[in-house]
């Protein structure tokens, strides 16, 4: 399942430093709830609205747009891919706010 929220909010410095900060965390998160797994920063350049990160664990791969609120902007394109990644396998916009639920229905995913 994807969790899209779209809200007019365009990030401004202090945000953009928040979602760093955020994804730092949540990649240090990820890798105690996924041991083993590798957690890949995407390119934005390649492909505009790319997935922020990829995380491959065992024979799974999903792919998390991380937010650092869930009033944040969706620039161009992410929606897109969110949703052509899920169909692929697991995918998903993350923010604080949404972190426990969109982990959870990653576990859920998994099996």
């Amino acid at each position: 399942m994807c969790f899209i929220t779209v809200h007019p909010i365009s990030f401004l410095g202090g945000s953009v430093r928040s979602e760093a900060a955020y994804q730092a965390r949540l990649i240090q998160k990820l890798k105690i709830i996924f041991p083993g797994c590798f957690v890949l920063k995407l390119d934005p350049s390649e492909d505009q609205g790319i997935p922020d990160i990829l995380i491959l664990f065992e024979s799974h791969w999903f792919a998390l747009e991380v937010k650092a609120s869930v009033n944040s902007s969706i620039q161009p394109n992410q929606a897109y891919y969110v949703n052509i990644f899920n169909e692929m396998s697991f995918a998903s916009f993350i923010s604080p706010e949404t972190e426990n639920e969109v982990l959870d229905e990653l576990r859920r995913a998994l099996g």
